[in-house]
């Protein structure tokens, strides 16, 4: 038996499946309205990465001319530190200009590589589908490790801080997406994390508004990274795709975005919660230590176990009293406690010698008996 190549081309279409208990068309319909949907989505983030590839150009070549304004002034006059103030800021603009221009320039060969995966169906069979032979070789993909994935975080996050907190504070739509446009790299797992950090913070510090206002951006930037990771494209070049999305959001993804802040602002406060209980059980834990007594023992929870008798002679500091309420108890019973209020630093003997005569009287006394 011959085989074609053709064979194994896989052609999508709406009506691959039927069950006599649906309404076929009515199914049929859905189906394509949603692939549809689809499509319209991945091209306008192919639209967006080549518009702001053109704009990234085109601020490029106004900082290069620029600079070279700069450049040749400076050949012509004296050293001016305005001048040269400038002229550094214009220089670091263009370096970071030119990596965004690389960086476009990525995400839109992989998007176009990404377009020439999609399987056909009957939108777009009639379609050009391959321009040219690629060779599919698999990347090396290198597994970061927990050590190196926290001193990027760390590194990140101190370099970054600032804006990240800026971006946190935003409250509409658009101001967020102009600040994303801006500073693309805060797109990234990073940015969610620490904005997480700051809601903990904000709610240990009883800044409950604006752990609520953080959260909000947390929610905003998982979403991007979660779409980034769905259609396994760089962050950066489908968050507008959101924003897109969510200012003319149905019930169903709205409510989505809204649980998913509820639950975010849940996991926060019970974090927030376990962190003050631990560190009151620190603190617990040092005033503790600080008040052993001598012997290593803790006053507070030697004077709980005492009799009630010893306990209110420490309560209105009768040593008369404790002498009684120690003779009141069988020998071996008295010395117990007695030695529990020394090492506690309840009972400070007068000195060593007294120390050591109270133990040769009881010495005396055993043997007399």
């Amino acid at each position: 038996m011959i085989g074609f190549v053709w064979d194994h081309v896989y052609v999508s279409d709406d009506e691959d499946v039927v069950c006599p208990y649906v309404d076929t068309p009515s199914l049929f319909r859905m189906r394509h309205r949603a692939r549809l949907e689809r499509m319209a989505e991945f091209q306008q983030r192919g639209e967006d990465l080549e518009s702001n590839l053109a704009e990234c150009k085109r601020l490029l070549e106004e900082a290069q001319g620029q600079l070279k304004e700069l450049e040749e002034g400076r050949k012509e006059k004296e050293e001016d530190e305005e001048r040269e103030a400038e002229l550094k800021k214009v220089q670091a603009q263009v370096r970071k200009l030119k990596k965004d221009e690389k960086s476009f320039e990525k995400m839109i060969k992989e998007h176009r590589w990404e377009e020439k995966k999609l399987p056909w169906n009957v939108d777009n069979i009639s379609k050009e589908g391959f321009s040219k032979s690629v060779v599919n070789v698999k990347p090396v993909s290198t597994e970061e490790t927990e050590e190196e994935k926290v001193e990027k975080h760390t590194a990140f996050v101190m370099k970054y801080a600032k804006e990240i907190k800026y971006f946190g504070m935003l409250r509409r739509w658009d101001d967020s997406q102009k600040y994303l446009s801006d500073n693309p790299h805060l797109v990234c797992d990073e940015t969610a994390n620490y904005l997480v950090v700051i809601c903990i913070d904000f709610e240990i510090d009883e800044k409950h508004a604006l752990m609520e206002q953080v959260a909000h951006q947390a929610i905003v930037m998982q979403f991007i990274l979660d779409s980034a990771r769905t259609l396994k494209v760089d962050p950066r070049g489908c968050f507008r795709q959101f924003f897109s999305k969510i200012k003319t959001a149905d019930k169903p993804y709205q409510d989505a975005f809204d649980r998913e802040l509820e639950l975010l602002k849940e996991r926060i406060r019970s974090c927030a919660q376990t962190r003050m209980e631990s560190a009151m059980k620190e603190l617990e834990e040092e005033e503790r230590q600080k008040r052993l007594g001598p012997g290593g023992l803790d006053p507070v929870e030697v004077y709980e176990s005492l009799p009630k008798d010893l306990q209110k002679s420490f309560d209105e500091k009768n040593i008369q009293m404790l002498q009684e309420a120690i003779n009141k108890l069988d020998p071996e019973e008295g010395k117990y406690y007695l030695r529990m209020c020394i090492d506690s630093g309840l009972w400070v003997p007068d000195s060593e010698e007294d120390k050591d005569d109270d133990e040769d009287e009881d010495e005396e006394d055993a043997e007399k008996d």
